[in-house]
């Protein structure tokens, strides 16, 4: 029986910063899964969000020097990437996003379906995390994280005004700040 290695995000971050490759196959093995669903419910398109996941695994590589852990977790950091690569695919391609904004009640179903309990990643409690938002909250993340939208394009779906739907963006991070450190 072979024993899985485990590493602490700690020792994980020490190891690929000094480019152990067994270290960054377990960071690829344990994320892959979390930052797929990120990038496919962006491009919705399964041979692009594959695509654009491994260009995102080359990326954090190449760059791993640049990630700094006082600015939040590398999980964090790596879904950014994610996310920034997943839109910027799709504004490569001079694809945009049209009239996807979903019900609340079909926003939760298909939330649900993506997202898998995965008891040993960061993952844990997030589906948790996104119910204590209230809907409008729950809503702005939806269109601004998994959905890929800009600022300017929430306060057109919105019929809001930029400068607020930027408040209320920037509300919601930091009540998702308070509430991930408690």
């Amino acid at each position: 029986m072979v024993k899985k290695i485990t590493y602490s995000e700690p020792q994980l971050i020490e190891l690929i910063t000094n480019r152990d490759q067994t270290a960054f196959s377990y960071l690829y093995d344990n994320y892959y899964r979390a930052l797929f669903i990120v990038i496919f419910t962006i491009t919705k398109d399964k041979e692009l969000a594959e695509d654009v996941l491994q260009n995102v695994f080359v990326k954090i590589w190449d760059n791993f020097d640049k990630y700094e852990k006082s600015k939040g977790k590398l999980y964090t950091w790596m879904l950014n990437i994610a996310r920034n690569a997943a839109i910027d695919s799709l504004r490569n391609k001079h694809e945009k996003i049209k009239n996807n904004i979903q019900e609340p009640d079909d926003f939760v179903y298909y939330k649900n379906q993506l997202f898998v309990e995965d008891t040993n990643h960061n993952t844990i409690g997030l589906k948790d995390v996104l119910k204590s938002l209230t809907d409008e909250q729950q809503q702005i993340i939806d269109l601004a994280y998994f959905q890929g939208y800009t600022q300017s394009e929430i306060a057109e779906k919105l019929d809001a005004p930029l400068g607020t739907i930027k408040t209320k963006i920037r509300q919601t991070l930091l009540e998702l700040r308070k509430i991930t450190k408690d």
